[in-house]
């Protein structure tokens, strides 16, 4: 309904600008809240646990260290991939429209680097063994870009089946980003380095979509507060003035 409202009040907003009505009339109307999807965010065991049991584990443990959008995985080149200094350096997209792979820029249309734990060096390393450069690191099993399944379609994908069998709480490679967003904070990791790992276009939207994982942030600052006034003595000068 909101998605079908905002495709005919741009249409509207059209006919504005070329004179065709004098006001869009779809504009002022108090639509329903959307409700947000509760994340489901991953334990390191259960991300294991996934991977073992996966046809492609080195893809399910970079979506869940790594934070990248499913194109952005399996668009990824040899080339992008800088071993030394454990980088993906993300500069396509890889996207299935109508059946038909289309390859351009991340969304937001800005590359970005993204460091890897040293855990996936191995991983990373066989999975780019006796290729060239332009070569895939995640193909299909035709050599091409591998398609994303729709788990909420009647067929079990190879994500799925592995989801299954690893007993995990029902999710689609693109929820792995939640995990890796609650290992990065739970990490120390501060809301800007969040952002740019997982390619947000601004620390606002980050805060807006992983809002829970910063709750504990608040208790920090009162502790904070606590043991700096405690270290200055502030309390005993107030208690003896009283």
């Amino acid at each position: 309904m909101i998605r079908a409202y905002g495709v005919l009040a741009a249409i509207l907003d059209d006919a504005v600008k070329d004179r065709r009505l004098l006001a869009n009339p779809t504009r002022g109307i108090d639509l329903p809240q959307k409700k947000k999807k509760p994340h489901v965010f991953l334990s390191h065991g259960q991300v294991h646990a996934l991977a073992n049991v996966s046809k492609y584990p080195a893809l399910v443990l970079t979506l869940s260290y790594c934070g990248l959008r499913w194109g952005e995985a399996t668009a990824l080149r040899v080339q992008d991939l800088n071993m030394i200094r454990r980088r993906l350096n993300i500069e396509q997209n890889a996207v299935d429209v109508g059946g038909k792979i289309i390859v351009g820029t991340p969304k937001n249309h800005q590359q970005r680097s993204v460091p890897f734990p040293d855990f996936l060096t191995v991983a990373l390393g066989e999975a780019c063994k006796g290729k060239h450069r332009d070569d895939l690191v995640f193909p299909g099993p035709t050599g091409t870009y591998l398609r994303y399944t729709d788990m909420r379609e009647n067929k079990m994908s190879w994500f799925a089946s592995a989801v299954k069998k690893s007993a995990v709480p029902r999710i689609t490679p693109h929820d792995l980003r939640h995990s890796v967003a609650s290992f990065a904070v739970s990490a120390g990791a501060n809301v800007k380095a969040v952002q740019k790992m997982l390619g947000h276009s601004s620390a606002k939207m980050t805060l807006d979509v992983y809002a829970e994982l910063f709750n504990d942030d608040l208790d920090g600052v009162a502790i904070a507060l606590n043991n700096v006034v405690s270290q200055l003595g502030v309390l005993k000068m107030c208690s003896k003035e009283a």
